[in-house]
This record gives C-alpha cells, structure tokens and sequence, in this order.
C-alpha cells in the first residue's frame, strides 16, 4: 500500500509526491493503495494521487469539488472521487476494464468509512470512472462522520483489472506464453488452437508429421507446425493468416464466426488422416476417442440391441442442470419407449422398451461441450442459455462408466473455453492451466495474463447478463477440457527443441528468413516513396536491400541454422 502528500510552503492546495514503487510488481492483477489529501477545506480543484501500478498501467485517485443540484432545486456543495486509468497515454487505441471499490475512511474507531463499488471500461476517452457526488461537503465535516482528522481525509482505493490491449503488454515477459492474433472474428479458433498447443503430447506429434514438399499454402499440417513452433519460440503475438488460408478460407470468412465444435473436429480429423502410415499414426483417436455402447432392450421379451461407438467429445445439456454431475447422469439416463413409440422388435413385434447409453472407456483427454446454444421452438431461432452451471477443478466419472475401470477416470481440469455475448456472436477467450497444477492463465487473442483459478472456473459458471467481475455481459464456459489425472505427466510432457525435426526447423527458419528479407524491403520501398526520393537516398536503401539479401543467401549457403527467437 502507498500513502503519499505534501503541501506547498504557502499551505495552499495539495501537491502530491508519488513515491517510487520499484520492488512493486507493476504487472500484478489487484493493488489496495491509499490516499491522504491534507488541506482539504482549501481544495479548490481537482487533484490526483501518486500512481499504482496495476497491469502495468498507472492507477491514481481523482478528487475534486463538485457544485451539484439538490431535487428542490438548491446547489449543493459535494466531493467528488473516481479511479483514474491510464491518464497520461495519449495513444487512442487503448482499453482496460477495471473493478474495484472507492473508500472514505473514519478515523473514529466507531465510525463506518463510506462505500462505492465501480466497475468500467477504461479507454482513451473515458480514462477515469467515479462518482461525482461521492459525498456531499456537509456530511464530509460532519465530525460525528469522523472523515476529516487535522483537515485531512484519507481515501482507499481497491483495483482488480484485466491485462489492457492496444498498450504495451509484454505477455511472454509477464506469463512465458504468446497469443494469437485476431483476423477480424477469427477468436473461436484462436482459443481452440491455445488448447491444442497446451496439449503437449499432441504439439509433439504434430511437429513429426512429414510435411516435405507439401504446398506451404495449402498444406492443414504445415500451417499448424509453424503456428505451434511461433507460439513455442517467438515473443510477439503469432499471426495465424497462413493457417486460415490453408483452410481454404478467403479474407472474409476470417470475419466470420464458424461452429467451434465442427471447427474442432474437422481440424483433428485433417491431422489424422495426415499421420496415417507415419511414426506418429494413432496419436489422435490414443487421446482423444473414448467409447460408448448405445442400446435397447425389451422389457417383456428377450431381445436387446447394442452399438459400440467412439466419440471425441460429449455434448453435455446445460439446460435445467445445476452442474457437470446431472449433465452427465442425465447423459445416461434411460428412456422409455412405450405407447405410440415401442420398438420394432422384429419378429417379436412392437414392444416396450428402455433405450440409453453407457460409457465404456473415456479418453485421456476428454473434451465436453456444454450445449449453451440451442434451438428454441417459441422463437424459431437459436438462443443462448446463460444459465449457472457448475463444473470443477477435479472431477471423477466412475459412476458413470459400465464397468468400474483398473486406472480411476478421475481427471483434472486444463481448460475452459468462455463465450461473452448472445447467439448472434460475442467474444470468445480461453483460460488455461498450462502445466496442471492450478497455475492459470488467460489468452484472450493477443494478450495472455495471469489470472486466479476463481476467475478460470467460479466467474464462468454464468447465470448473471452482467457481473461486475466480467469485462462483457452474458459471460459463461462452453467447452471444457479435462486430462486424466493419472495422464497429466504424459500428456502435458515437456517439448524442447530438440523434439522438433531437422528438415522442419530448416524449413520454418528459411520461410523466416525470406519473410524478414520482404519485410524490410517492404519498409524501405515505403520509407523512399514517403520521405526520401533523392537519388542518393535511393542508392543508400537499395545497398541495405543488397546486403540483407547477401546477407541471408550466404547464411544459407553456409547451412548455419537462424532461430528468429
């Protein structure tokens, strides 16, 4: 906590000193600071607090007097106090959404401090958020009030707030994880791609598919090789335009939200086919493909019908549940088929009977969609469930399988995909717990940040259009992936360089090196045509062009490997 001000020689209005916060962590997600403005029945305009730093963005307490109207229509002098973010950027594309709470201390033992909580959006136009009328000037003095000591008060200032965009934000300095950059709407597929990486033994394997003389435009595998080694060695946000085109999307469709679990299953399907006859064939359907046995049975005659089917997800109903344990006892409760809906039982006829699903080997990873969209008859259209719905850090699914297994199908929860917004679109973003062990963190496209296990899992329950603690309304999880408890050391395994194949890194280091060769000659041609169109201004970018050419074309030559690390 700070507690800093100081008052000219002439006694006149407070002039604050911040005090240097050098053993702080600038980059925390919370601070509690004071404030003591002395003099305080000669403020005659605004003042500010020395600055805290929180996300790396500097904080300070804003008072000042406010002449308000009373509903009688009589002035009335009151104190002003807001929260101040960020005050001094000029730069207009920055945002941060903050919450917190604004104190008036008593300095009576018995008296109460004065209250008010806020929350807001700080942004370049609406860089501070209060309450002008805090308290009116008569109940300031009020010394029952016990709000002003020596004529001074002392204002406390709690701050919880998200990592800012458009600023400097160094996520790899802060987490030692990159994000992925956002082509228009393209969020979904950002925070399914996070979750893929962090599945390690996957990363892995994907780096071995052989990928040699397969077409760097079109080729699904490739494409996602060099997003997984730029997420893994590069410390800027990683552009993923590479990735979409390989998909066959045009620029448009990148502005355009496709189904996540779809987008899922297609893009492991892809990887599947590819590692077919290669060293790493079976990987997908090994971690992720469980099995289930769907039947019917007859209740009076002797005749049931079975299928075995693999399944790589399970959609489970959020509708009427309270949390993940009814979703999945109702996943497998038994249905009765009677009336006008008996089975054709063959040659026994139509017969009354139970028809369900049994679980009979879950995956080591297990991934469950959580069915917050769907189709509502009344209004002939697909809509959002928002309601509250449990789920949890360790759960265990024993009961739920048909026979009880050698290994528990206890499991360990390592990510939650979040939807903010309705059907007709919103925000996707993913929190992740990278290694297993309760450390989270939070990857909302470019910007990842540390974040309590509370904000992963309690905040993303839903149930509320609009919590304080949520940046946007109607925020909840609809997608959660679990690792068997008994599979986290082997599928969260440690992935270095020296897992990535030779002929991969040279042809991820070549594609490098060309692209900052295009770069620079790209900045140079804009830098002439801009500001320098002498000739020999000219001839002096052109030799630089030259040189970085040689340059490289030398390096390659020569076979020395360049990590643009």
């Amino acid at each position: 906590m700070i507690e800093a001000a100081s008052v000219d020689n002439a006694g006149n209005t407070p002039q604050t000193i911040a005090k240097p916060i050098e053993d702080e962590d600038i980059a925390r997600p919370s601070a509690t600071f004071r404030y003591t403005l002395q003099n305080v029945s000669q403020l005659k305009e605004q003042v500010l607090s020395p600055a805290y730093y929180v996300r790396c963005l500097p904080w300070k307490i804003l008072v000042l007097i406010r002449n308000t109207t009373t509903p009688d229509r009589q002035q009335q002098k009151a104190l002003g106090i807001f929260l101040q973010c960020n005050g001094e950027c000029d730069s207009p594309g920055w945002s941060c959404y903050g919450l917190g709470e604004l104190k008036l201390l008593s300095h009576k033992s018995d008296g109460e401090h004065l209250c008010r909580k806020l929350h807001h959006m700080y942004h370049s136009k609406e860089d501070d958020w209060g309450f002008a009328h805090f308290i009116s000037w008569k109940d300031l003095i009020d010394p029952d009030n016990g709000f002003v000591k020596d004529d001074s008060i002392t204002i406390e200032a709690h701050v919880i707030a998200d990592a800012p965009h458009g600023v400097s934000w160094d996520s790899k300095k802060h987490t030692g994880y990159v994000g992925l950059k956002n082509q228009g709407a393209t969020c979904y597929m950002n925070s399914l791609l996070q979750t893929l990486f962090f599945t390690n033994v996957l990363r892995k394997a994907v780096y071995k598919i052989p990928t040699v003389g397969d077409d760097s435009s079109r080729s699904v595998a490739f494409a996602l090789q060099r997003v997984f080694y730029d997420l893994q060695f590069l410390d800027k946000p990683v552009a993923t335009k590479k990735l979409t085109k390989s998909f066959g999307w045009e620029t448009l469709d990148s502005f355009m939200q496709h189904d996540v679990q779809e987008f899922l299953r297609v893009l492991l399907d892809k990887l599947e086919n590819k590692m077919k006859g290669t060293v790493v064939e079976g990987t997908v359907p090994k971690l992720f493909e469980g099995k289930m046995t769907s039947f019917i049975k007859c209740k009076n005659v002797n005749c049931t019908s079975t299928r075995v089917e693999t399944f790589y997800d399970i959609q489970l109903s959020v509708k009427g549940k309270n949390n993940i344990y009814e979703s999945f006892k109702d996943y497998i409760s038994i249905e009765l088929l009677d009336g006008e809906n008996k089975y054709d039982a063959g040659e026994h006829g139509l017969q009354e009977a139970e028809k369900g699903v049994r679980f009979d080997v879950f995956p080591p990873v297990l991934h469950l969609h959580l069915m917050r969209f769907q189709y509502d008859p009344q209004s002939d259209a697909s809509v959002k469930f928002n309601d509250r719905f449990e789920f949890y850090e360790e759960v265990n699914l024993d009961q739920y399988l048909q026979e009880i297994p050698q290994t528990p199908a206890h499991y360990t929860l390592h990510a939650v995909l979040v939807h903010s917004g309705d059907n007709h679109g919103g925000h996707y973003v993913v929190f992740i717990n990278p290694k297993g062990d309760g450390k989270w963190c939070k990857f909302d496209d470019d910007v990842v940040s540390r974040c309590s296990k509370q904000e992963a899992i309690e905040y993303n329950f839903g149930g509320k259009e609009d919590a304080p603690h949520q940046a946007r309304r109607a925020t909840s999880a609809y997608m959660l992936i679990y690792i068997q408890t008994s599979q986290l050391k082997y599928v969260l395994q440690d992935v270095t360089e020296t897992d990535i194949p030779t002929d991969l890194c040279d042809r991820i280091t070549e594609e490098m090196r060309y692209e900052m060769v295009r770069t620079c000659g790209r900045k140079i041609r804009c830098r002439k045509l801009k500001s320098d169109t002498s000739v020999s201004s000219a001839k002096y970018y052109a030799r630089i062009f030259n040189a970085l050419k040689q340059f490289f074309t030398l390096q390659a030559i020569a076979g020395s490997k360049y990590k643009g690390r």
